[in-house]
């Protein structure tokens, strides 16, 4: 709760406490002066409220002159109850407002920044990742219980389908440098990207695709770049089986790397040595000195797991190791390379 949310809360509070505190005064008064406690409360409640019934029993002059205290007192500490209560709902309406008002004019100053559309678990990932390096971005999305979340964080937000020119217009779309639309729904992808492209000719879209027939549609609609994150969790789930040594050095980095590398030529690799292969024995630095220049082992993991990411030139492999390696398997000398197609057969 924030501070003006409690200072209200405690107004509130404050009012009640009153209202009883006069309550409790009044129905002693009446219980003083002889009559029973359900006639000293029913006595209180009518003339607090105002009802305009009778006295439950005949008043002399002091009763009289109690009474009038009794209205005084009690309709002032109704009305500061009411009115505690109007306030507690107006004010907490007005600083909703003034907060919005102040989200509003802060997405109004952003520029070279990152929508992101849809705050969903994809994009609650793509947000946190974001804020790490410090990009600017608007999260974009209809649900409140999303946008909250959002909010709780810190983020810039505009609440919205971002399937409507406006929402995106309202999250400066004009003067960002990339979309990410992450919804869980294709048809959605789609009609963001061709909204948004249709917005800003200059934009880098990047789409998410839930099935691979979509790629084509999006990539149609005008995204840059589609990710299908079944497709990545398969690989990355495939390279932990085929690669445990190279996962458990790059980390979830590695498959994306590996695809980075292969547009320069080259690729990230794992050799594992049985004790039928000719290189057991030799060292890190024969087994380049092989390679004729066409690899370079980065790390070398031992049988029992430990990992060697520097000074391994010299060590000797042994059954059961596995290298990693970076370069182009593909141009190794054949002698080479069909000893390597028999570790990866192995």
């Amino acid at each position: 709760m924030s501070a003006p949310s409690k200072s209200i809360f405690r107004k509130f509070r404050r009012s009640l406490l009153y209202l009883a505190v006069v309550f409790a005064i009044c129905v002693g008064g009446y219980h003083v002066y002889g009559w029973n406690l359900v006639d000293s409360v029913y006595m209180v409640v009518i003339t607090m409220f105002g009802v305009g019934y009778g006295e439950v029993h005949p008043l002399d002059d002091a009763g009289k002159i109690f009474t009038m205290f009794v209205i005084v007192a009690g309709t002032s500490a109704v009305v500061f109850v009411i009115g505690e209560v109007i306030r507690f709902i107006t004010e907490g309406e007005i600083m909703k407002a003034i907060g919005e008002l102040k989200k509003s004019k802060q997405v109004e100053g952003i520029s070279a920044h990152a929508i992101i559309c849809g705050y969903g678990r994809i994009g609650q990932i793509l947000a946190h990742e974001l804020a790490a390096a410090k990009f600017p971005f608007v999260v974009v999305d209809l649900d409140d219980a999303r946008l909250a979340l959002a909010e709780e964080s810190g983020y810039l937000f505009v609440k919205g389908s971002a399937t409507e020119e406006e929402t995106l217009q309202r999250a400066h779309v004009e003067r960002a440098v990339v979309l990410a639309t992450v919804l869980p729904q294709d048809t959605l992808n789609v009609f963001i990207t061709l909204t948004a492209r249709n917005l800003n000719k200059q934009l880098r879209i990047i789409a998410r695709g839930e099935h691979p027939p979509t790629e084509k549609k999006l990539r149609q609609a005008g995204a840059d770049e589609v990710v299908l994150p079944a497709s990545i969790g398969g690989t990355r789930i495939a390279h932990s089986i085929i690669r445990p040594a190279t996962m458990e050095y790059l980390g979830d980095n590695s498959a994306l790397m590996n695809e980075e590398l292969k547009k320069l030529g080259v690729e990230i690799d794992e050799l594992r040595l049985h004790k039928h292969t000719h290189l057991v024995g030799k060292t890190i630095l024969e087994l380049q000195n092989l390679s004729e220049g066409h690899l370079i082992v980065i790390a070398l993991q031992r049988a029992n797991g430990n990992i060697l990411r520097s000074g391994f030139l010299e060590e000797n492999l042994q059954t059961g190791d596995s290298v990693i390696i970076i370069g182009r398997v593909h141009s190794l000398p054949p002698a080479l390379r069909g000893e390597v197609d028999r570790e990866e057969m192995s």
